[in-house]
């Protein structure tokens, strides 16, 4: 297991409050989102999940014969993710990082994963977006789940900062160079863990990286 040192101690210590209870936080089941791309997703795949917590989808994943590398800077988060994996009898690289420190390596991921890391402010967040770009091989998937603006009227979960929200602008911006296969903004009920409970606003995105041209 990677482990880093973390920069932002008041962050990481909100983080490890929230986790440091024996309930998983936000379930044990993969997001609902995530879970309906199944579709797309193939045995012997490498997936990276990012800010991956207790691992609800990490270990999804690993349940669908990916690869998986799941990230996450909360200590008692991995424990209950640990515990999760070996409860499913499936095998997964935890990695203990500072998401802003860490080292994300070549590109050398079919599948890059973030649900609801909508912890950082629009700097951080552009690096961020583009380190899950780069770390993509050609052809590989991104798949985010997050909060859109009206999420404010609900807080039935996500930040109450309006510049972490996205929207449709934002994701198709950031993520220019690559092929959106799927965007969707909308309202639902979620009932993903005593955090994200409730009416809730939204936005879905699927996107490929550009396949390498073929020589000659």
């Amino acid at each position: 297991m990677t482990e880093i040192v973390v920069t932002n101690k008041p962050e990481q210590e909100r983080w490890q409050a929230r986790f440091g209870g024996e309930d998983y936080v936000f379930g044990t089941e993969p997001n609902a989102f995530l879970a309906s791309q199944a579709h797309l997703l193939r045995p012997g795949m490498t997936a990276l999940s990012i800010a991956d917590g207790e691992a609800r989808n990490g270990v999804w994943l690993a349940r669908q014969g990916l690869s998986v590398t799941s990230q996450d800077f909360s200590p008692n988060a991995q424990v209950k993710a640990r515990a999760l994996a070996a409860q499913h009898g499936v095998s997964v690289e935890f990695v203990l990082a500072d998401i802003d420190l860490w080292e994300w390596g070549a590109p050398r991921f079919d599948l890059v994963v973030g649900i609801f890391f909508q912890f950082c402010e629009p700097a951080r967040r552009v690096k961020i977006f583009a380190e899950m770009q780069r770390v993509l091989r050609p052809g590989g998937l991104l798949m985010i789940e997050g909060y859109t603006p009206a999420q404010l009227k609900y807080r039935t979960g996500g930040p109450s900062e309006l510049d972490h929200l996205y929207t449709e602008e934002l994701l198709r911006s950031s993520f220019a160079d690559l092929e959106v296969l799927h965007l969707a903004d909308y309202e639902a009920e979620l009932n993903e863990g005593a955090r994200h409970k409730g009416m809730s606003a939204v936005i879905d995105f699927v996107a490929r990286k550009p396949r390498l041209a073929a020589a000659g």
